[in-house]
């Protein structure tokens, strides 16, 4: 951060009822995967309504230089991309993912397929995030991955001759990007990939999402239970790429909504959603909002919140929207299965007790669940911790409360570049 930067950013309360129409920018997870697929590709592709953000740009910064061709047109937000039918350009290169977990976990897989030596590696939050349970399964595929330090965490060394195939298994308790980032490059391996989640798999949503784009573009994947069958030989269809909006950014606006009263409709998002994050309404839903579909609509209306008991584990860069939320309903909450979110860019469930604490919010954390009382709640500054959904979660609580600041304000730059100027346009309906 420069000197001319601020350390922190009031947010100014708004009286409400709301009444907004919204469009937001495309989601960071399916444009993540959809230029992994684009990349792989047999012809060229266009990702529209691409999300421009660290997240993103880190990605294909690295797929440029890995030899492929990325053309963005930021302001149209568009994305074509040269895809290379499974080969990897370039025999060497250091990548770098920042903190960007689908990039570094992405990119870990997709380097196998070359010939020589990768490295991917990401900023100091990223080395003490765990990517060993990824390695396991590409050693299982025959790929000569290691941990640099050792530890199970980035930087990553890829020795790569391509992908073998036959039987992986991966474990999902800690994160679905690992069986995400098998999946996404498994059509393109020797032989068949038989990949087998094991354990509780966490935020099985987002492997939902990677088989629906594999689909889109021509690979079938055959799944029973926690088993994923890939059959070799398949190859991705260049073509049009549609990018939704982003769901879990549409949680802060509904949320709003839930908070302050009137309504907020969001365009783009309805039931047929790729993104498993659109469920974040039925906890607003249970929390005493109406919520209203439409064809390519949401609509939220606030009532009177309520407390919720809810296991996050689909969805659980959700539940800090769900934190912020609590303090303001007439009866406890109880958010579970959140355990895995301590590995995420934060230690989330320490982060949002703590900084809740400093808001004058009766909250108890637990190493997997967090219990919020309602509180009267008062204004301070808020540590983000560099973690963007921090800083966008606890920004709701500044739209009821006086005198709340967020601090690194720009750690929003992740995921959501203008999101305090979005939210600062609610204000038209203030």
């Amino acid at each position: 951060m420069t000197s001319d930067e601020p350390a922190s950013t009031e947010i100014r309360p708004l009286a409400g009822p709301l009444d907004a129409t919204l469009t937001l920018p495309g989601s960071k997870s399916l444009t993540n995967r959809a230029l992994v697929i684009a990349a792989l590709a047999d012809g060229d592709s266009v990702l529209r309504g691409a999300l421009d953000s660290d997240d993103t740009r880190h990605m294909a910064t690295a797929l440029a230089r890995l030899g492929f061709v990325v053309d963005w047109d930021r302001q149209a937000a568009t994305i074509r991309v040269g895809g290379r039918g499974g080969v990897i350009p370039a025999r060497s290169a250091a990548l770098f993912g920042g903190n960007a977990g689908t990039t570094v976990r992405f990119l870990t897989s997709v380097v196998a397929l070359g010939e020589g030596r990768f490295t991917i590696d990401g900023d100091e939050r990223m080395r003490e995030r765990p990517i060993q349970d990824l390695l396991d399964g590409l050693a299982s595929l025959r790929v000569a991955a290691r941990s640099e330090r050792g530890d199970g965490c980035p930087p990553v060394v890829v020795d790569a001759r391509g992908i073998e195939g036959g039987e992986a298994r991966v474990a999902g308790a800690k994160s679905s990007q690992f069986a995400s980032s098998l999946l996404l490059v498994a059509p393109y391996a020797r032989r068949d990939v038989r990949l087998t989640i094991t354990g509780e798999l966490v935020g099985a949503p987002f492997v939902d999402m990677t088989l629906a784009l594999m689909r889109r573009a021509g690979v079938e994947a055959e799944r029973r239970g926690s088993a994923v069958t890939v059959a070799a030989g398949r190859r991705y269809r260049g073509g049009e790429m549609p990018i939704e909006p982003d769901a879990t950014a549409a949680s802060y606006f509904v949320a709003a909504a839930a908070l302050l009263g009137g309504e907020v409709t969001v365009c783009g998002l309805d039931r047929a959603s790729l993104q498993g994050d659109v469920g974040f309404v039925d906890v607003l839903a249970a929390m005493g909002a109406e919520v209203r579909w439409g064809a390519g609509r949401l609509t939220v209306r606030g009532g009177e919140l309520r407390g919720v008991d809810f296991d996050f584990r689909a969805i659980s860069d959700t539940f800090l929207t769900a934190a912020a939320l609590a303090p303001f309903a007439s009866s406890p909450s109880r958010i579970r299965g959140i355990g895995h979110t301590r590995r995420q860019e934060s230690d989330r469930v320490a982060a949002v007790a703590r900084e809740l604490l400093r808001l004058g919010v009766r909250v108890k954390a637990t190493e997997e669940d967090l219990v919020i009382e309602p509180s009267a709640v008062h204004g301070g500054e808020v540590e983000t911790y560099d973690d963007h959904r921090m800083a966008m979660s606890f920004a709701l609580v500044g739209l009821k409360v006086p005198g709340v600041r967020i601090r690194n304000p720009r750690c929003v730059e992740k995921t959501f570049p203008d999101y305090f100027e979005r939210l600062e346009s609610l204000r038209r309906a203030d």
